[in-house]
């Protein structure tokens, strides 16, 4: 049989992991392995500073205290005897989108799981507390289409979900780029001493019409397909061809 490695951010007890993992059963066999607790926005973060622990609920679902990078790794390298034809990481409680991907937690488990060369998946609800039981759904259908299809190589899907039980349909989209205005909220602790909190703000995004937040927007299913290569391939012919840098530095 198949099995399926399922991960997530929010923690093991999420309701987004619990919808998830019982909808993915149709598909195969089931194994969570996922954070004792909510590590959200923790980005491709491992830890390095302490050892590691494992607890186990039951067969198949696993908490280890650790970052969901750290439940990628060890569940691939340790807990499972051969590779899972999917990893999915989520569902999260609230969107991925935009330049936020690059903090996210449900998003750098579906990036670890790429890198080990696994066909890989996050989702998340585009709000928070949304339909969990209609985004598995959406998941699953989707999953059961990477099983069949496949994906290009060094590429993951990065999958937002509309919170309504009703949306317009779905799309294949770009990363959009969004930023938080006044994101940096700064008070005093009871001693009068400065603190900082970070979250909250105004979302500032781009207005292009094929990007993962004008779907959201509109009610689609956004599909973005994430590849793991970062190198800007557009700067690399400007720095050799306009700055001719590699002439101007010799050694």
């Amino acid at each position: 049989m198949r099995t399926i490695l399922v991960t997530n951010d929010d923690g093991i007890d999420s309701i987004g992991i619990q919808a998830l993992a019982d909808a993915l059963k149709n598909l195969g066999k089931v194994i969570v392995v996922a954070p004792d607790r909510d590590k959200s926005a923790v980005s491709h973060s491992l830890t390095m500073h302490r050892p590691l622990r494992l607890k186990h609920f039951a067969e198949d679902r696993i908490a280890i205290d650790g970052t969901p990078t750290d439940c990628v790794a060890i569940a691939l390298q340790k807990i499972m005897a051969k590779p899972p034809v999917l990893l999915v990481s989520g569902i999260n409680n609230g969107p991925n989108l935009g330049d936020d991907i690059s903090y996210s937690g449900t998003v750098a488990a579906a990036l670890e799981g790429t890198m080990h060369c696994i066909p890989s998946m996050a989702v998340s609800m585009a709000a928070k507390d949304g339909n969990f039981a209609h985004g598995a759904e959406i998941a699953t259908r989707l999953a059961a289409q990477v099983l069949d299809q496949g994906l290009p190589e060094n590429t993951l899907l990065n999958v937002n979900i509309p919170a309504g039980e009703t949306f317009k349909g779905l799309r294949v989209t770009r990363q959009g780029r969004s930023m938080w205005r006044d994101s940096i909220q700064e008070t005093t602790d009871p001693w009068g001493k400065t603190i900082f909190w970070i979250g909250g703000g105004l979302p500032v995004t781009d207005s292009a019409n094929d990007t993962d937040l004008h779907a959201i927007a509109n009610d689609y299913v956004s599909v973005t397909p994430i590849h793991l290569d970062k190198t800007s391939h557009e700067g690399v012919l400007i720095l050799k061809g306009d700055w001719q840098l590699e002439s101007h530095f010799s050694f």
